[in-house]
Parts: C-alpha cells; sequence; structure tokens
C-alpha cells in the first residue's frame, strides 16, 4: 500500500525550495572552499618565485661585486700596457754616445790621440717603397787629433769600419803640424747604420728590461 503525503502543496513547495538552496549553498561553499585553498596555493607559489627571484639578484649582485674588483687589474694591465709603449716609443732609436766612446777608445792607434769628437743620429731616411739591400743609415760621427805617421792614419781608417754599425770612414782634413815631425792633424767622418742602436733602441728588449 502506497503512502499518501497529506502536507499542503505549497508546504511541499516550500520545503523542496530549502532542500535545493541548502543544495546550492553547500556548492557554494564547497566552490569558495576550494578557491581560497587555489588562493594560497597560488600565493605560496609566489613567495616561493619570490624568494628564488631575491636569492637570483643577490648572487648577481655578488658577482657583479667580484667582477667590479677584477676590473681595476684590468685597468691597471691596460696602464701599463700603455706605459710600456710609451716607453718603448721614448727609447725607439736609442744610442749609446759612452759606448761609441769606448769603441773609439779601442781603435785608436797608439800613436794618435782625439781632440774632437761629435755625432748626430737623424733617424733612417724615409722608405721609398722599393726593396733595400743594406742597412739605412741613421747618423754620421766626426772625430778630429793628430797621429803620428801616414801609416797610423791608415791603420786608424782601417780599424774604424772594423766597428758593428760605422761605415764609410773616410778623412775631409789631413794636415801636417809642424810643430811635431811627421804628425799630422786629421778629422774623420763615420756613417752610423742602425747596427750601432742598443737592443732597447732596435726593440728587442722591452723598456727597463
Amino acid at each position: 500500500m502506497g503512502q499518501v503525503n497529506l502536507l499542503p502543496p505549497d508546504i511541499l513547495q516550500g520545503q523542496r525550495y530549502r532542500r535545493l538552496t541548502l543544495t546550492v549553498l553547500l556548492a557554494g561553499a564547497i566552490i569558495l572552499a576550494l578557491i581560497v585553498v587555489f588562493f594560497l596555493v597560488q600565493v605560496g607559489r609566489l613567495g616561493s618565485v619570490n624568494s628564488d627571484i631575491a636569492a637570483k639578484k643577490q648572487s648577481n649582485a655578488q658577482l657583479q661585486s667580484q667582477i667590479d674588483s677584477l676590473q681595476k687589474y684590468d685597468d691597471l694591465q691596460v696602464q701599463a700596457q700603455q706605459a710600456r709603449s710609451e716607453l718603448d716609443a721614448a727609447y725607439a732609436g736609442e744610442v749609446s754616445f759612452s759606448g761609441m766612446l769606448m769603441d773609439l777608445s779601442r781603435v785608436i792607434p797608439s800613436d794618435a790621440y782625439l781632440s774632437t769628437f761629435s755625432a748626430t743620429i737623424t733617424g733612417p731616411a724615409p722608405a721609398t717603397g722599393g726593396a733595400t739591400t743594406t742597412t739605412p743609415l741613421i747618423g754620421t760621427m766626426t772625430t778630429g787629433g793628430e797621429a803620428i805617421g801616414f801609416d797610423s792614419l791608415s791603420i786608424w781608417l782601417t780599424r774604424l769600419e772594423l766597428v758593428q754599425g760605422w761605415v764609410n770612414p773616410w778623412m775631409p782634413t789631413i794636415a801636417a803640424d809642424t810643430a811635431v815631425p811627421n804628425a799630422y792633424t786629421f778629422t774623420t767622418s763615420v756613417d752610423l747604420t742602425q747596427d750601432v742602436e742598443t737592443p732597447r733602441g732596435r726593440g728587442q728588449v722591452t723598456a727597463g728590461g
């Protein structure tokens, strides 16, 4: 035997509305709770991402600080290279005049002496574009003195050409010294090549080396 609901229809309809309302509210509460949970999860992830970004920024800042601290050494190296280049340029073509005087003292005959000495360094002549087979001349050296006999003068000229970097020796003037028997005053001129330059002047060693 089936059940018979004796409640009025309006009361039954009200009950259905209440059940539907409760169902909707419950579903809404569940959805809201899920939204809150999702929001909290995203906030946590965002916080983690921000922490990672902050850590990366700190790491980058440390690396940049290290790079900046090392940059001064690069700057010092550049300055040192510039200073070395300036010194090399300043010493380019350097000639040791004290060395030239030492060479003169070695080659002058025992019965001769020098009373004057001068050297002029002009540097090599500008290149003309053609191939050259001789060492460029960079200056001249002139001396004056007195010797006993023509043999001494001949030996003097011969020895001058034996010195590396000294070429084309000759005597512009020869005159007898009337006050000394068989004595002759003379002047000599010698062309100088790049071989007279010091190793530093030729760039074979660095300045200060």
